[in-house]
Order: structure tokens, then sequence, then C-alpha cells
């Protein structure tokens, strides 16, 4: 994926990073967390924008700063970091509503030749999971870095 991405920040660990989307509506810091789950190996992928009250990730604010795919790419760039750092772990994510969950299948169809190159993308549907396919509605999706 040859796209423009924001500049991360993130500690040690490489499990939380923090970027600065710039658009329409000004200056949105972000943030991209992976937290480990109760199966081995397993992190769940959380994005949204951060709280400045709190300094957590808000996931059910609607930006449209306008710059979506560099904001993708900037997530799909912190994907690799971790994989590359916490190496045989699998990563699930989904979206906080099903159009968000949407978007994100539109992304990795997308862009599905290049991402099969470095991962292996599995859709999960209602009790299983699928080897992704474009035009399918997934919950959620599960990726593991090919080395």
């Amino acid at each position: 994926m040859k796209l423009d991405k924001y500049e991360l920040k993130s500690g040690e660990q490489l499990e939380v990073f923090e970027f600065v989307s710039v658009g329409a509506k000004g200056k949105i810091t972000k943030l991209v967390q992976y937290t480990p789950t109760n199966y081995k190996d397993l992190y769940n992928l959380g994005f949204g924008d951060k709280n400045a009250e709190t300094g957590e990730i808000d996931d059910n604010v609607i930006s449209n700063n306008g710059d979506s795919e560099k904001v993708l790419a900037t997530v799909v760039a912190t994907l690799y970091a971790f994989t590359d750092k916490h190496t045989n772990t699998m990563v699930y994510a989904t979206g906080s509503t099903e159009s968000r969950t949407r978007l994100y299948r539109m992304g990795i169809s997308k862009y599905i030749s290049d991402a099969e190159r470095d991962f292996e993308i599995f859709g999960e549907l209602e009790e299983e999971w699928d080897e992704f396919k474009k035009d399918i509605d997934y919950k959620g999706f599960l990726v593991k870095r090919k080395f």
C-alpha cells in the first residue's frame, strides 16, 4: 500500500499509537490501541479519536475530516509495526457500528492484493471464520502476519 501516512508516536511496546489527522475540520488526534484478549496471542484493535478529557479512544465520534484514506493507511502502518514486534499474534478488528465495519471491509477489499502479500485475512460470519472475500458482510476481521 503506497499511500501517504501520518507520522506515528508510540511507546516501546508498540501497543498504543497516536497520530494527528489534518483535514477539513482541523487537527484531530487519533489513537490506535492493541489490547490483549483472553485468548493466547490474540489482540483486539481499537481505533478512534482521542478524548481530550480522558485520553481514551472514542470510537463513536464521526470526524469526517476528509482524509479517510490517509487515516486508513496510517492504521495499517500500526498493524505492520505491531506485528513486527509481536510476531505470532493475531489481530481482531470490527467497527463500532455496522457502517464502520462495512467501511473497513471496503478498505480491505480495495487493497486486498497488497494486503494478502503480508497478511492472512479472515472475515467473521455468524458462527465461523471465512477466508476474506470481497462483497461479503462480515461482522469482524482477523489478520495474521505472514513471515
